[in-house]
């Protein structure tokens, strides 16, 4: 239900903020073709969970829905937002400054991004504003634009940053907005709250059925559901306090004979800490562990994060009689074989496209399926920019995504959705064949962890290790590179001998990532200004095989390095010895970058 009053309550009233006021909110804000963030509590704590934000930050909030309309041609948008205490209230600023401007606006109110996402495909003269800060704390939110099931390309996106950095520096816009936002009628207001529930329903209707699409159920539904009587599936679905309180997941899964238990399920009763990683993941294991015993059908388990985008998985492993959770890389490469295999019969030319530090896991199950590997720059929008080139090339892609954090985009899907990897999971725990060619094992019990150790073993970098990021000096990412490259030739050199002897290391190879352009070769010839690119070094056995990765890329927003190795085998050994000469290398060139850029 809508509070009417939030929405009628105009928080552009009263003393205007400075100009100085406004550039600080703005400097605060990370702003970038994947979205705009920061930290909206009106404490300015992270960890606030108040629903009102500053006076300074409503009027960035204005500016910024300004800034989109005067960038975009569309006169419809669907506005939603996911379940933080603020998201209402930057709702009810950017529908005030949409409404004056004749923008016909459907609010659909809380929703998981992939549900209004989805709702996006029926409505292709519309965009959405969508507001979240995803995985971030609770204090923080912000803002995804996109149309038709995915978030605008870099092209637009570029375009929309540029708009809004020309509205925050125009003094006059402080004054507008506080006119435009005043001048709203509230009967206008009421008319667009009182159609919320209708537009609601067209979102969760849109989005089941686009899951059923994906999974290619619309005509298989009833022997989907056969082969859960069979082998019978239970999920526990902790959701946080998350918008996938209110979206379809259980209706979906009980809709498929899938018995699903949901705990902490409304929207904004958060219990623990939103990025699902970590202990954050503690209570969803402690449940499936005490479920498991009562049931032995529950085995799996999820917790989302705020907008439901992302969600970890948790197991039962039978082998070990504990809960033990999914790593990213191990979670997108049993996905990748499953929908692989599934496309196998129907597609002879198949492809898969993954983020430069996705796992050779991948490129095992390529040269396994005859698969081709596409490969990008970090970041969602550069894997779904290559799905559909390769689509258009005459490749069936059914998977996109970022091994290295676990984010899996199953088309025609254009965002991430635990629902689709939760549904491929559950075939794969209830379909012999399949489980057959997966993982190669006859006449096995079907269980998630067989399924994982029938994979390749490697020893990978988590995705959230505190080793998976250095902190460094130097802004000037080329003359970091270009150092990094120096120092690498020389201590590959001296260590020669010992790669050899040690690990059957011989030489190695340089690849280079920029948006959707892959360039294989070291210096500035095979990179562009800025310079902040994925670089991956490649080492190769006697044989000229790859064996292990060494991966770097510089965040865009903070003074640190992502840094990630990839390390055949079960040796936590080699992988350490890798990463800790990946660290040292990039220290030493930091360093000397530094003394050059100053």
């Amino acid at each position: 239900m809508v509070n009417s009053y939030q929405f009628l309550l105009d928080r552009l009233t009263g003393a205007n903020p400075t100009m100085d006021e406004i550039y600080r909110a703005f400097d605060e804000m990370v702003v970038s073709v994947s979205g705009w963030r920061k930290i909206f509590s009106g404490t300015k704590d992270e960890q606030d969970k108040g629903v009102e934000i500053s006076t300074v930050d409503a009027f960035l909030v204005a500016i910024a829905t300004l800034s989109c309309i005067k960038s975009l041609p569309y006169t419809k948008v669907i506005l939603a937002h996911d379940a933080r205490p603020t998201s209402p209230t930057i709702a009810s600023i950017a529908l005030r400054i949409l409404l004056s401007h004749s923008i016909e606006v459907e609010y659909i109110g809380v929703a998981s991004a992939p549900e209004a996402f989805a709702y996006s495909t029926k409505n292709l003269d519309s965009y959405f504003f969508y507001i979240s800060a995803s995985h971030n704390p609770i204090g923080h939110n912000g803002f995804k634009f996109g149309h038709d099931g995915g978030v605008f390309d870099k092209e637009i996106s570029t375009k929309m940053i540029a708009s809004f950095r020309t509205h925050i520096t125009n003094p006059q816009n402080v004054q507008h907005v506080q006119e435009l936002s005043n001048g709203v009628d509230d009967n206008l207001i009421l008319s667009v709250l009182e159609k919320q529930e209708q537009g609601k329903k067209g979102a969760l209707e849109a989005y089941y059925d686009l899951l059923m699409t994906t999974n290619d159920l619309v005509n298989r539904k009833e022997e989907f559901s056969l082969n859960m009587k069979e082998h019978p599936i239970g999920i526990i679905a902790e959701l946080n306090g998350s918008a996938r309180g209110v979206s379809i997941d259980s209706y979906l899964f009980s809709s498929l004979g899938i018995d699903c238990k949901v705990f902490n399920g409304n929207p904004g009763e958060v219990v623990h800490e939103i990025v699902p990683e970590g202990e954050n993941l503690d209570l969803c294991n402690s449940l499936l562990f005490e479920e498991h015993g009562r049931d032995k059908k529950f085995v799996l388990g999820y917790v989302p994060d705020n907008d439901g985008d992302r969600g970890n998985i948790v197991y039962w492993d039978e082998v070990s009689k504990k809960v033990n959770t999914l790593s990213a890389q191990e979670l997108f490469a049993l996905i990748s074989l499953i929908e692989l295999h599934l496309k196998k019969e129907q597609n002879k030319k198949l492809a898969i496209v993954v983020n430069c530090p996705t796992s050779l896991l991948i490129d095992n199950i390529a040269e396994r399926l005859d698969v081709h590997v596409g490969r990008t720059e970090v970041g969602e929008a550069h894997v779904v920019q290559r799905g559909q080139e390769l689509r258009a090339d005459g490749y069936c892609v059914p998977i996109v995504g970022e091994g290295s954090n676990g984010g899996i985009i199953s088309h025609p899907c254009k965002v991430r959705d635990p629902m689709n990897t939760l549904l491929s999971l559950a075939r794969l725990l209830s379909d012999e064949k399949l489980f057959q060619k997966v993982t190669r094992l006859q006449n096995s019990k079907l269980s998630i962890a067989l399924a994982i150790r029938s994979l390749e073993k490697r020893t990978i970098t988590g995705s959230f290790s505190s080793k998976g990021k250095l902190n460094i000096k130097c802004d000037d990412h080329g003359l970091l590179k270009d150092a990094y490259e120096k120092h690498f030739a020389a201590s590959f050199t001296k260590r020669k001998e010992e790669l050899l002897e040690k690990y059957g290391i011989e030489s190695y190879s340089i690849e280079q990532t920029e948006g959707t352009v892959v360039r294989h070769g070291g210096g500035r010839e095979n990179r562009t200004s800025p310079y902040r690119g994925g670089y991956k070094v490649l080492l190769h056995d006697t044989q000229q095989r790859i064996t292990d990765f060494m991966w770097m890329r510089g965040s865009g927003t903070e003074k640190i390095f992502r840094v990630m190795v990839d390390a055949q085998g079960d040796n936590q050994g080699r992988h350490d010895y890798l990463l800790a000469w990946h660290h040292s290398l990039i220290q030493a060139a930091d360093k000397e970058a530094s003394r050059k850029s100053h």
